[in-house]
């Protein structure tokens, strides 16, 4: 289960314990804003993309963030595809709806877009 995978991952860093876990679903950005009781824009949404050499990319960004297609292919020098879900929890080892940039496989490469720089916090 990744959330444990999570758990372990963060535990050296003594921050296991911030992890929060929901009686609701947390899939969307929408709902995990309801969960978490912030505004949609706060939540980290991310997304996986194929990489051209087969594996992938994680791109955290802002709930009301999005993908630059343009952007992306001049940072990357590739065309942005996401991953099918199927590929996404087989590459990431997360289920889409609890992708995170933690405990992740060593070829996976996850980035920070610059929409969650005007957050301190963001869940």
């Amino acid at each position: 289960m990744s959330i444990e995978k999570v758990r372990a991952f963060l535990e050296p860093f003594g921050k296991a314990d911030k992890i929060r876990e929901f009686d609701v679903s947390s899939a969307t950005v929408e709902l995990a804003a309801l969960a978490v009781g912030v505004e949609g824009a706060r939540i980290c949404k991310t997304l996986a993309f194929q990489h051209k050499d087969g594996s992938c990319i994680l791109i955290c960004a802002a709930g009301d963030g999005k993908v630059s297609n343009k952007g992306f292919k001049e940072f990357f020098g590739f065309k942005a595809k996401m991953l099918a879900h199927d590929q996404t929890a087989e590459m990431t080892g997360h289920a889409v709806g609890g992708v995170c940039p933690f405990a992740l496989p060593d070829h996976v490469q996850a980035y920070c877009d610059e929409s969650l720089r005007r957050f301190e916090t963001v869940f």
